[in-house]
Protein backbone atom coordinates (compact mmCIF):
# COMPACT_ATOMS: atom_id res chain seq x y z
CA UNK A 1 0.00 0.00 0.00
CA UNK A 2 2.65 2.16 0.71
CA UNK A 3 4.21 1.55 -2.76
CA UNK A 4 1.17 2.79 -4.06
CA UNK A 5 1.18 5.70 -2.47
CA UNK A 6 4.57 6.72 -3.40
CA UNK A 7 3.75 5.67 -7.13
CA UNK A 8 1.15 7.81 -6.84
CA UNK A 9 2.81 10.80 -5.42
CA UNK A 10 5.95 10.40 -7.53
CA UNK A 11 4.48 12.98 -10.73
CA UNK A 12 4.33 10.21 -13.36
CA UNK A 13 1.06 10.23 -13.67
CA UNK A 14 0.31 13.89 -14.24
CA UNK A 15 3.40 13.18 -16.91
CA UNK A 16 1.46 10.13 -18.43
CA UNK A 17 -1.70 12.76 -18.37
CA UNK A 18 0.41 15.58 -19.92
CA UNK A 19 1.65 13.11 -23.13
CA UNK A 20 5.44 13.63 -21.89
CA UNK A 21 6.00 10.03 -20.83
CA UNK A 22 7.68 7.45 -23.95
CA UNK A 23 5.42 4.88 -24.92
CA UNK A 24 6.86 2.12 -22.78
CA UNK A 25 6.08 4.33 -19.51
CA UNK A 26 2.75 5.11 -20.58
CA UNK A 27 1.95 1.71 -21.13
CA UNK A 28 2.96 0.84 -17.79
CA UNK A 29 0.90 3.67 -16.17
CA UNK A 30 -1.99 2.11 -18.31
CA UNK A 31 -1.66 -1.77 -16.89
CA UNK A 32 -0.90 0.18 -13.29
CA UNK A 33 -4.56 1.98 -13.83
CA UNK A 34 -6.04 -1.27 -14.98
CA UNK A 35 -4.57 -3.13 -11.94
CA UNK A 36 -5.28 0.01 -9.34
CA UNK A 37 -8.23 1.73 -9.46
CA UNK A 38 -6.50 4.20 -7.03
CA UNK A 39 -4.61 4.79 -9.71
CA UNK A 40 -7.29 5.08 -12.16
CA UNK A 41 -9.18 7.24 -9.96
CA UNK A 42 -5.69 9.78 -9.47
CA UNK A 43 -5.82 10.05 -13.34
CA UNK A 44 -9.20 11.05 -13.86
CA UNK A 45 -8.77 13.98 -10.96
CA UNK A 46 -5.86 15.12 -12.50
CA UNK A 47 -7.33 15.30 -15.50
CA UNK A 48 -10.60 16.90 -14.45
CA UNK A 49 -8.22 19.55 -12.48
CA UNK A 50 -6.07 20.22 -15.10
CA UNK A 51 -9.49 21.17 -17.39
CA UNK A 52 -10.66 22.85 -14.52
CA UNK A 53 -8.20 25.34 -14.10
CA UNK A 54 -8.04 25.68 -17.45
CA UNK A 55 -11.50 26.79 -18.39
CA UNK A 56 -11.21 29.11 -15.07
CA UNK A 57 -8.32 30.49 -16.36
CA UNK A 58 -9.16 30.63 -19.97
CA UNK A 59 -8.56 33.69 -22.16
CA UNK A 60 -11.03 34.64 -24.91
CA UNK A 61 -9.60 34.88 -27.99
CA UNK A 62 -9.48 38.14 -30.14
CA UNK A 63 -11.61 38.21 -33.49
CA UNK A 64 -9.41 37.23 -36.04
CA UNK A 65 -8.48 33.78 -34.60
CA UNK A 66 -11.12 31.98 -36.63
CA UNK A 67 -10.43 33.28 -39.57
CA UNK A 68 -6.64 32.58 -39.00
CA UNK A 69 -7.62 29.01 -38.19
CA UNK A 70 -10.21 28.57 -41.49
CA UNK A 71 -6.88 29.65 -43.76
CA UNK A 72 -4.86 27.19 -41.65
CA UNK A 73 -6.63 24.61 -42.19
CA UNK A 74 -7.25 25.61 -46.18
CA UNK A 75 -10.79 27.09 -46.05
CA UNK A 76 -12.08 30.22 -47.05
CA UNK A 77 -14.65 32.40 -45.40
CA UNK A 78 -17.33 32.83 -47.87
CA UNK A 79 -17.55 28.78 -48.48
CA UNK A 80 -19.51 28.86 -44.77
CA UNK A 81 -21.55 31.26 -45.95
CA UNK A 82 -22.84 29.70 -49.08
CA UNK A 83 -23.33 26.55 -47.41
CA UNK A 84 -25.56 28.21 -45.28
CA UNK A 85 -27.44 29.27 -47.63
CA UNK A 86 -28.23 26.47 -49.45
CA UNK A 87 -28.35 23.70 -47.16
CA UNK A 88 -28.22 25.28 -43.85
CA UNK A 89 -27.98 21.93 -41.50
CA UNK A 90 -25.48 20.98 -43.59
CA UNK A 91 -23.34 24.09 -43.41
CA UNK A 92 -24.28 24.64 -39.95
CA UNK A 93 -22.02 21.75 -39.34
CA UNK A 94 -19.28 21.96 -41.89
CA UNK A 95 -18.81 25.62 -39.91
CA UNK A 96 -18.68 24.18 -36.55
CA UNK A 97 -16.33 20.79 -37.28
CA UNK A 98 -13.17 23.06 -38.12
CA UNK A 99 -13.60 25.16 -35.30
CA UNK A 100 -14.25 22.40 -32.66
CA UNK A 101 -10.99 20.87 -33.95
CA UNK A 102 -9.03 24.07 -33.63
CA UNK A 103 -10.32 24.68 -30.31
CA UNK A 104 -9.12 21.24 -29.11
CA UNK A 105 -5.90 22.46 -29.85
CA UNK A 106 -6.03 25.66 -28.33
CA UNK A 107 -7.05 23.30 -25.14
CA UNK A 108 -4.36 21.04 -25.82
CA UNK A 109 -1.68 24.28 -25.38
CA UNK A 110 -3.37 25.93 -22.49
CA UNK A 111 -3.35 22.44 -20.88
CA UNK A 112 0.27 22.51 -21.74
CA UNK A 113 1.26 25.67 -20.21
CA UNK A 114 -1.00 25.25 -17.32
CA UNK A 115 0.93 22.26 -16.61
CA UNK A 116 4.11 24.71 -17.35
CA UNK A 117 3.12 27.02 -14.93
CA UNK A 118 2.66 24.28 -12.30
CA UNK A 119 5.80 22.44 -12.74
CA UNK A 120 7.27 25.77 -12.47
CA UNK A 121 5.86 26.42 -9.06
CA UNK A 122 6.70 22.70 -7.84
CA UNK A 123 10.17 22.96 -8.96
CA UNK A 124 10.62 26.71 -7.15
CA UNK A 125 9.27 25.12 -3.69
CA UNK A 126 11.20 22.28 -4.08
CA UNK A 127 14.35 24.20 -4.58
CA UNK A 128 13.24 26.58 -1.96
CA UNK A 129 13.20 23.68 0.84
CA UNK A 130 16.56 21.96 -0.54
CA UNK A 131 18.72 24.83 -0.22
CA UNK A 132 16.81 25.31 3.50
CA UNK A 133 17.74 21.99 4.16
CA UNK A 134 21.33 22.85 2.83
CA UNK A 135 21.75 25.55 4.88
CA UNK A 136 20.53 23.50 8.20
CA UNK A 137 23.24 20.66 7.40
CA UNK A 138 25.68 22.95 6.99
CA UNK A 139 25.14 24.56 10.08
CA UNK A 140 24.99 21.17 11.78
CA UNK A 141 28.30 20.35 10.24
CA UNK A 142 29.73 23.42 11.93
CA UNK A 143 28.42 22.66 14.56
CA UNK A 144 30.17 19.23 14.29
CA UNK A 145 33.07 20.64 13.30
CA UNK A 146 33.28 23.06 16.64
CA UNK A 147 33.14 19.71 19.11
CA UNK A 148 35.09 18.06 17.28
CA UNK A 149 37.68 20.74 17.58
CA UNK A 150 37.23 20.84 21.35
CA UNK A 151 37.13 17.20 21.94
CA UNK A 152 40.66 17.09 19.99
CA UNK A 153 42.18 19.96 22.18
CA UNK A 154 40.95 18.01 25.58
CA UNK A 155 42.44 14.67 24.06
CA UNK A 156 45.33 16.66 22.99
CA UNK A 157 46.11 18.01 26.81
CA UNK A 158 45.69 14.76 28.30
CA UNK A 159 48.27 12.98 25.80
CA UNK A 160 50.18 15.95 26.50
CA UNK A 161 50.13 15.59 30.26
CA UNK A 162 50.47 11.84 30.23
CA UNK A 163 53.29 11.59 28.05
CA UNK A 164 55.01 14.08 30.88
CA UNK A 165 53.75 11.99 33.79
CA UNK A 166 55.47 8.88 31.96
CA UNK A 167 58.78 11.02 31.11
CA UNK A 168 58.91 11.91 34.80
CA UNK A 169 58.61 8.06 36.14
CA UNK A 170 61.17 6.98 33.81
CA UNK A 171 63.36 9.86 34.86
CA UNK A 172 63.02 9.46 38.66
CA UNK A 173 63.99 5.84 38.28
CA UNK A 174 67.13 6.70 36.26
CA UNK A 175 70.32 7.76 38.62
CA UNK A 176 71.38 10.29 35.41
CA UNK A 177 69.22 12.79 36.20
CA UNK A 178 69.17 15.43 38.85
CA UNK A 179 65.48 17.00 40.15
CA UNK A 180 65.49 20.38 40.78
CA UNK A 181 62.65 21.53 43.05
CA UNK A 182 62.35 25.49 42.50
CA UNK A 183 59.82 27.45 44.90
CA UNK A 184 58.34 31.09 44.68
CA UNK A 185 60.70 34.13 45.11
CA UNK A 186 59.49 37.07 46.99
CA UNK A 187 57.72 38.35 43.70
CA UNK A 188 55.42 35.39 43.28
CA UNK A 189 55.74 33.11 46.57
CA UNK A 190 53.45 31.09 45.50
CA UNK A 191 54.94 29.62 42.32
CA UNK A 192 56.39 26.35 41.45
CA UNK A 193 58.78 24.99 39.32
CA UNK A 194 60.76 21.52 38.16
CA UNK A 195 63.56 21.09 36.11
CA UNK A 196 66.03 18.21 35.43
CA UNK A 197 69.44 18.56 34.81
CA UNK A 198 71.66 15.47 33.25
CA UNK A 199 74.39 14.32 35.19
CA UNK A 200 75.84 12.69 31.82
CA UNK A 201 75.40 14.79 29.11
CA UNK A 202 74.73 17.99 30.73
CA UNK A 203 71.26 18.54 29.28
CA UNK A 204 68.55 20.44 30.77
CA UNK A 205 64.75 19.69 30.77
CA UNK A 206 62.06 22.29 31.72
CA UNK A 207 58.72 20.52 33.02
CA UNK A 208 55.70 21.76 31.74
CA UNK A 209 53.36 19.95 33.65
CA UNK A 210 54.52 20.93 36.79
CA UNK A 211 54.91 24.18 36.08
CA UNK A 212 52.64 27.25 38.09
CA UNK A 213 54.07 30.69 37.32
CA UNK A 214 52.42 34.23 37.00
CA UNK A 215 50.75 35.19 33.80
CA UNK A 216 52.72 37.33 31.49
CA UNK A 217 51.69 39.62 29.01
CA UNK A 218 52.44 39.86 25.66
CA UNK A 219 55.84 41.86 26.10
CA UNK A 220 57.20 39.01 28.28
CA UNK A 221 58.34 36.02 28.76
CA UNK A 222 60.05 33.39 31.33
CA UNK A 223 63.82 33.00 31.09
CA UNK A 224 65.57 30.30 32.49
CA UNK A 225 69.57 30.87 34.95
CA UNK A 226 71.91 28.71 35.88
CA UNK A 227 74.30 30.10 38.94
CA UNK A 228 77.51 29.35 38.01
CA UNK A 229 80.15 29.92 40.41
CA UNK A 230 77.51 33.24 42.06
CA UNK A 231 77.33 34.22 38.22
CA UNK A 232 73.93 33.98 36.28
CA UNK A 233 73.83 32.13 32.85
CA UNK A 234 70.86 32.06 30.54
CA UNK A 235 69.86 28.73 29.54
CA UNK A 236 67.52 30.05 26.96
CA UNK A 237 63.55 31.67 27.08
CA UNK A 238 60.73 29.84 27.26
CA UNK A 239 56.48 30.59 27.14
CA UNK A 240 54.42 29.21 29.95
CA UNK A 241 51.49 28.31 27.19
CA UNK A 242 54.06 27.75 24.31
CA UNK A 243 51.74 26.65 21.13
CA UNK A 244 55.22 25.78 19.73
CA UNK A 245 56.06 22.58 21.81
CA UNK A 246 53.87 19.55 21.77
CA UNK A 247 56.14 18.11 24.54
CA UNK A 248 55.27 18.04 28.36
CA UNK A 249 59.33 18.01 28.70
CA UNK A 250 60.97 20.57 26.72
CA UNK A 251 64.92 21.16 26.14
CA UNK A 252 66.96 24.11 27.01
CA UNK A 253 70.17 24.81 26.83
CA UNK A 254 72.98 22.17 28.09
CA UNK A 255 74.79 23.67 31.30
CA UNK A 256 78.22 21.90 32.08
CA UNK A 257 77.86 23.02 36.23
CA UNK A 258 75.49 24.65 38.24
CA UNK A 259 75.08 25.47 41.90
CA UNK A 260 71.12 26.51 40.95
CA UNK A 261 68.54 27.27 38.40
CA UNK A 262 66.42 30.64 38.68
CA UNK A 263 63.51 32.17 36.13
CA UNK A 264 63.20 35.66 36.02
CA UNK A 265 60.72 37.48 33.61
CA UNK A 266 62.39 39.52 30.80
CA UNK A 267 61.16 41.36 27.96
CA UNK A 268 60.56 38.66 24.95
CA UNK A 269 63.81 37.81 23.41
CA UNK A 270 65.30 37.80 27.10
CA UNK A 271 67.49 39.53 28.40
CA UNK A 272 71.44 39.25 29.20
CA UNK A 273 71.25 40.07 32.74
CA UNK A 274 68.47 39.05 35.02
CA UNK A 275 65.75 41.59 35.99
CA UNK A 276 66.10 40.25 39.87
CA UNK A 277 63.48 42.30 40.74
CA UNK A 278 60.99 39.97 39.11
CA UNK A 279 62.65 36.53 40.17
CA UNK A 280 60.18 34.29 40.08
CA UNK A 281 61.61 30.64 41.59
CA UNK A 282 64.86 29.41 42.78
CA UNK A 283 65.98 25.80 43.83
CA UNK A 284 69.33 24.48 44.46
CA UNK A 285 70.60 21.51 42.83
Amino acid sequence: MENLKAYIESGVLELYVLGDLSPEEALQVEEMAAQHPEVKAEIAAIEQAIEQYAMQNAVEPSADVETRLLEKLGLSELEPEKTVKSTPPVAQEASIIPFDESAGKVRILRYALVACVALLIISTAALFITYSKLNDAHDQIASLNLDKQKFAGVVSKLEFENQGLSNMAAMADSQEWATINMTGQPFSPASKMKVYWNKKDKSVLVNYVAMDLPKTDKEHEYQLWAMVNGKPVSLGVFGKNDSTSNEALVKMQAIQEAQAFAVTIEPMGGSVNPNMGKLTVMGGV
